[in-house]
């Protein structure tokens, strides 16, 4: 193997590892989002997140991890839409709002 066959299948697999560590990351983002809503009895809507940032950053044990923020809606008259937003660090959340 030459070395820019080696270099891309490197990057193809660190592309492919990103992708699938997101994937898994935000299906508990959106598990955390839904549970979250049942507990403050409002309505979760369209049962997804979206991604709005990811970054770089260092966790709780100094290991380098990405910063993940995701939005969602949710309606608590189910007449209006409202905006959440979590932040995952890693597999973590570390913040979870809804707005009153």
């Amino acid at each position: 193997m030459s070395w820019f066959e080696i270099i891309s299948v490197s990057i193809l697999g660190g592309l492919f590892w990103l992708w699938f560590d997101s994937t898994r990351i935000r299906e508990i983002a959106v598990k955390c989002a839904r549970h979250h809503c049942q507990l403050n009895e409002v309505q979760f809507l369209d049962d997804t997140v979206s991604l709005a940032n990811i970054k770089p950053a260092r966790n709780e044990d100094g290991r380098l991890t990405f910063k993940r923020s995701y939005r969602f809606e949710y309606s608590d008259t189910g007449n209006n839409r409202k905006s959440g937003s979590i932040i995952m660090l890693g597999q973590v959340v570390r913040y979870l709002d809804i707005s009153p």
